[in-house]
């Protein structure tokens, strides 16, 4: 499992993360999440990216973040436009990419204070962490 930066303040940080699931709060979650620092959804998204669809980001959207970061999985994989059109259209910023980058970003942005909602799809068994 690889580490990622994480200070000791408040609220949920990634504390590892890789092919193992993810660490948070010192629990291993091994599916798919939705985190901000006040809230953590397990069991979110499709088995990969190929399955995104609209619907999934709902929960991020009614979080009402400034930003949301979508971890979608080993490798960066932009879903069609249509899945992600009604996040741009409500003025909220979005940044696609593999899920060790998003957690990674994540952190750095839950520490300068940002209302960030980050969508993580669990790297593949097979796949080293990045």
């Amino acid at each position: 499992m690889r580490f990622a930066e994480s200070d000791t303040g408040g609220g949920y940080r990634i504390e590892a993360y890789g092919p193992e699931g993810f660490r948070v709060a010192g629990r291993t979650l091994r599916t798919g999440l939705v985190l901000t620092s006040e809230h953590l959804l397990e069991g979110w998204g499709p088995a990969d990216a190929s399955g995104l669809d609209a619907g999934h980001l709902g929960p991020l959207i009614a979080l009402e973040p400034e930003l949301i970061l979508l971890g979608t999985g080993p490798t960066q994989i932009f879903p069609d436009p249509a899945v992600y059109f009604q996040v741009l259209e409500r003025g909220i910023g979005l940044e696609i990419m593999d899920t060790g980058a998003a957690c990674r970003t994540y952190n750095i942005l839950v520490a300068e204070g940002r209302r960030v909602a980050a969508g993580l799809l669990p790297l593949s068994s097979g796949a080293p962490s990045n």
